[in-house]
């Protein structure tokens, strides 16, 4: 029997010789999606024309990326993939274009009717064994994720969304998203997945929250950035509660290590430091509004924690077939800074995981930094049944 899930990766610098090598790895013969995951430095022009060659049916749904992980964990300047197949997986999916524009209301009707689409596609018999859950890649130098996200998983509730900003391999000037054979800038997509597989939601950061607690007392959200903490110069207030004299002090190495975190209930979202500008303000990777209570967060150890979040996975489900990734280009740069990229590609395909490192992760309604999100895909264990 066919599986219902492949999964391939290629790092081959010819196009169509990766991509042909992607579709021995992937190809199905009746497959209802194929998403594929590729470094910004392939000419898009010969890619798509690549693609339509090899997988002249098939529908495919992508994004660039600050790096790739592959069949054999972390990758760069490469591309990945994994299929599923229409026996065992109902697809839907959309393109968000223009985010720049805030269409809101545009966002949620689309959400809405693209849901209601998704719903007539399930066979009546199939509705009650079949549950869903939600995948976004967004152009991650819209800066509009949060808000889309946002709408987006207010729009379908009770359907848990993850996914991942689209990278350029850190040049950090245009990111894409792949959709119907072109590629798309300023653009989302999100695709809805139901299924009668088991499949878990993988969140691991090896951020924590300390006790440490500040007010963002002014900032500028469409421009991610605090000008104010606790009434004071943002840089200099974050600096004297890290105990650093000045925020001449505020190395990216402290800053990368130390990032703010928000709580909300029982759970922590970290929001990282990009840089500070010559006139004390902080530039955060995501954006922070006027009111927000922030602490000053701290590191733990990211192998353990990841090694954590995958256990906790592998309770839950035997037989994974395949981990959708979405990496934070930051904790990828720290393994590398550390000599670890090697021991957590093995963990990451031990899980077959496949997926990109990102420029920021979302899970359901936010959109965070310095977190590994995911979906695992495999069967109930015996353990939990």
């Amino acid at each position: 029997m066919e599986k219902a899930i492949k999964i391939g990766s290629s790092s081959n610098s010819d196009i169509d010789i990766a991509v042909n090598e992607l579709k021995e790895q992937i190809e199905q013969t009746n497959a209802a999606l194929i998403i594929l995951f590729f470094s910004a430095r392939y000419c898009f022009k010969a890619l798509t024309s690549s693609l339509s060659k090899h997988f002249p049916d098939s529908k495919i749904i992508g994004c660039t990326t600050a790096g790739e992980i592959g069949i054999k964990g972390y990758s760069q300047h490469s591309m990945s993939a994994v299929s599923f197949s229409s026996e065992q997986f109902a697809i839907s999916a959309d393109i968000y274009q223009h985010l720049s524009d805030l269409e809101l209301k545009k966002w949620h009707d689309t959400t809405v009717k693209l849901h209601s689409q998704h719903k007539n596609k399930l066979d009546k018999n199939l509705k009650d064994h079949y549950k869903s859950f939600s995948l976004l890649l967004v152009d991650g130098m819209s800066k509009h994720e949060e808000p889309l996200t946002q709408v987006l998983a207010n729009a379908i509730p009770g359907i848990p969304l993850a996914g991942g900003s689209a990278g350029d391999d850190l040049q950090y000037d245009k990111s894409f998203v792949l959709y119907k054979g072109q590629v798309f800038s300023n653009s989302a997509v999100l695709i809805l997945i139901s299924t009668d597989q088991a499949f878990e939601i993988l969140k691991s950061q090896n951020i924590k929250a300390s006790d440490k607690r500040m007010v963002v007392t002014h900032a500028i959200p469409e421009q991610r950035t605090i000008t104010e903490i606790n009434g004071l110069p943002a840089a200099d207030e974050y600096a004297r509660h890290l105990g650093l004299p000045n925020s001449q002090c505020l190395t990216t190495e402290i800053l990368a290590a130390h990032p703010a975190v928000v709580v909300i209930g029982d759970s922590e979202y970290v929001r990282s430091i990009q840089q500070v500008n010559p006139d004390g303000s902080l530039v955060f990777y995501c954006a922070i509004d006027t009111g927000i209570v922030i602490r000053i967060g701290y590191s733990i150890d990211l192998i353990s924690s990841l090694q954590n979040s995958f256990r906790e996975i592998k309770d839950q489900l035997e037989d994974i077939q395949v981990t959708l990734t979405f990496d934070c280009i930051l904790r990828r740069v720290e393994l590398e800074e550390k000599g670890l990229l090697a021991p957590v590609s093995y963990m990451l395909s031990e899980q077959n995981c496949i997926g990109f490192s990102t420029y920021g992760e979302q899970i359901n309604g936010l959109h965070v930094n310095q977190t590994c999100m995911g979906v695992a895909i495999g069967n109930h264990s015996r353990k939990t049944s």
